[in-house]
């Protein structure tokens, strides 16, 4: 299992917005998340400069490059696009982060 980092950004005064949604996610989505490969999913906010952090696990051979092709998916992004800041496609921006120490 190999886990993974990332940040995202939220438009600002969009922090209520955002955790509102996720608490009703939708079951297709989670379905598909867990289908690809992806576990133990968190998502961390700095509320002062508006940035998501985001924590995952994954399979050895997850399939999360599947993600962007499935309809649900793409609902999701669209769903989310007017709080948070995305790319042409919809997705959201991300920065992948590399761990820099663990403490196991």
């Amino acid at each position: 299992m190999e886990q993974i980092a990332f940040t995202m950004r939220l438009n600002p005064g969009q922090a209520g917005e955002y955790e509102r949604r996720h608490d009703t996610i939708w079951q297709e989505l989670v379905t598909l998340l867990k289908a690809v490969g992806i576990s133990d999913y968190s998502i961390f906010l700095d509320e002062d400069s508006g940035i998501l952090f985001a924590v995952l696990r994954r399979h050895e051979n997850h399939r999360m490059g599947e993600l962007p092709g499935q309809e649900v998916m793409r609902r999701w992004w669209q769903y989310m696009a007017d709080i948070m800041a995305t790319n042409d496609d919809g997705s959201p921006q991300t920065s992948s982060l590399r761990r820099v120490f663990h403490l196991p």
